[in-house]
């Protein structure tokens, strides 16, 4: 496993809470993953445009709209990349929508350590 997430491996986290992204970005360095964060959909459109991510770490609830609404976006830009929902709003009808629109792992807020290692041997397997 570890050989497969080494260098090669970006993710970019999409929240509007600087704590989240400081407190992902920690987990997901253990992870031996590069990470950089934005805190708008707007911002994420750009960060995605200029380079290759592996894996985007979406909150659903954004300052400039919904991330539940920008997966099919993401995938437009990149069919293989990865995308985990992380979401205080964690509901069944939230989940099943979020997997209809493809994300291929959805963690609800607050997740843990062992939540984010879970999705991510979940998703590069």
């Amino acid at each position: 496993m570890r050989s497969a997430l080494q260098e090669k491996t970006k993710a970019l986290i999409v929240d509007d809470e600087l704590d989240v992204c400081y407190l992902l970005t920690s987990i997901l360095k253990y992870k031996n993953l590069q990470t950089s964060y934005v805190n708008s959909i707007g911002e994420a459109k750009r960060v995605l445009n200029e380079g290759h991510h592996s894996i985007v770490f979406l909150d659903n609830h954004l300052p400039d709209g919904y991330g539940i609404n920008f997966i099919n976006e993401i995938r437009k830009l990149n069919p293989q990349i990865k995308i985990v929902m992380i979401t205080a709003h964690d509901t069944n009808n939230d989940r099943n929508r979020a997997y209809e629109q493809g994300v291929d792992q959805f963690i609800g807020k607050p997740f843990t350590r062992e939540s984010i290692f879970s999705a991510i041997e979940k998703i590069v397997n």
